[in-house]
């Protein structure tokens, strides 16, 4: 079969509104993650056991269990218990929940990267926990986990074609209906995986050179 750019040119204007749903769904994704990871964090770090216990159980059960599963079961079992959503709504709280965990770990290996004679120093000065996380600490966390949290927001770019198992209507799930519709294959499969290169290196590299100027800024390294 040859290539026929006649045929990748008419499916383009599909394949970018495709790529406008990945780009939403990778987004709202991470943005739960993100609110996710920090409330999981933070309860592993309360000074109440069972709920530290309940926590990392949770936490340490999602990541040991694939996305792929997990979107299954919010979409197709969770109904069964009276519970029905949307797939987009099921995508974004299935990569939330899963992602989250993985972000939680991120943040607590940062905030234990925070020396803890700055704890010390905060508590000495009589600081309260909510300023001495917001002023002090979150401050000096946040380079640390940076990396992690840039790794795992092209992880979650990557991992958006799962979101066609249960009919969101991303860049695979477009790819297959135009294929499906036409029965030619390579040029939908073929510009999926130029537009998730295209999006991805410039991504890591926007995240690499955020990473040199919050180094920049701290005087970590030199200009």
């Amino acid at each position: 079969m040859e290539w026929r750019w006649e045929f990748a040119i008419e499916i383009l204007p599909r394949m970018l509104w495709a790529t406008g749903n990945t780009l939403l769904a990778a987004g709202a994704g991470y943005a739960i993650a993100m609110v996710v990871g920090l409330i999981l964090m933070f309860g592993q770090q309360t000074p109440y056991r069972v709920v530290n216990i309940v926590v990392r159980e949770l936490v340490e059960f999602v990541r040991s269990t694939p996305l792929l599963v997990q979107l299954f079961f919010v979409f197709f079992v969770a109904p069964q218990f009276g519970v029905t959503l949307s797939a987009w709504t099921s995508a974004m709280l299935t990569i939330g929940l899963h992602f989250g965990t993985y972000l939680s770990e991120v943040y607590r290996g940062a905030l234990e990267g925070v020396p803890k004679t700055q704890w010390e120093a905060c508590r000495a000065l009589n600081f309260s926990t909510v300023y001495t996380y917001r002023r002090v600490i979150l401050p000096q966390a946040f380079p640390i986990a940076l990396p992690g949290m840039g790794n795992y927001l092209v992880g979650i770019f990557k991992d958006t074609p799962l979101l066609a198992t249960i009919g969101v209507a991303e860049l695979m799930h477009t790819a297959n209906a135009l294929g499906a519709e036409t029965y030619r294959y390579l040029e939908p499969y073929t510009m999926v995986g130029f537009i998730f290169l295209i999006i991805s290196l410039p991504t890591a590299l926007g995240l690499r050179r955020l990473e040199a100027a919050v180094a920049r800024h701290q005087g970590k390294i030199k200009h």
